[in-house]
């Protein structure tokens, strides 16, 4: 049996927390190994937990995603970030795409979608939720 995917949750929203860490325990092949409420304690977490795959919510008090993302990908290349976010504009998509996120996917997405992102990125591969592939095609 393969190793379960390692993964670290930040949103700055406790109960947006709570709920991701409800839905990955009933998960098999997962394992939340740490959660935190902002962009520049995602970046030491990273450094100290090892995830292999950040859940990164966009908008956040003292540093967004995006930086936060640029820096996770600068010190740990290999740990994927997957943005999961409720702005589902191109101005912060590409954004987060440019800061080196493997995936973009919307809050409203269902429990499912979320999963499956994470099992793609955590292959090393690319996820686009379909409503947003627009963005690129339209690019």
């Amino acid at each position: 049996m393969s190793e379960p995917v390692r993964l670290l949750l930040v949103d700055d929203h406790p109960i947006v927390r709570t709920g991701l860490r409800m839905l990955f325990q009933s998960e098999p092949g997962m394992v939340v190994v740490g959660e935190v409420d902002g962009g520049a304690a995602a970046v030491d977490a990273v450094q100290t937990l090892h995830p292999d795959v950040v859940i990164m919510d966009v908008a956040m008090p003292d540093m967004n995603g995006i930086e936060a993302t640029r820096r996770i990908k600068a010190s740990s290349p290999e740990t994927a970030v997957l943005a999961l976010t409720m702005h589902e504009d191109e101005q912060y998509f590409f954004a987060m795409l440019n800061a080196g996120a493997s995936g973009y996917i919307p809050k409203r997405a269902a429990p499912d979608d979320l999963v499956s992102a994470i099992r793609v990125v955590a292959e090393g591969n690319f996820f686009l939720y379909s409503t947003l592939a627009r963005f690129l095609i339209k690019d």
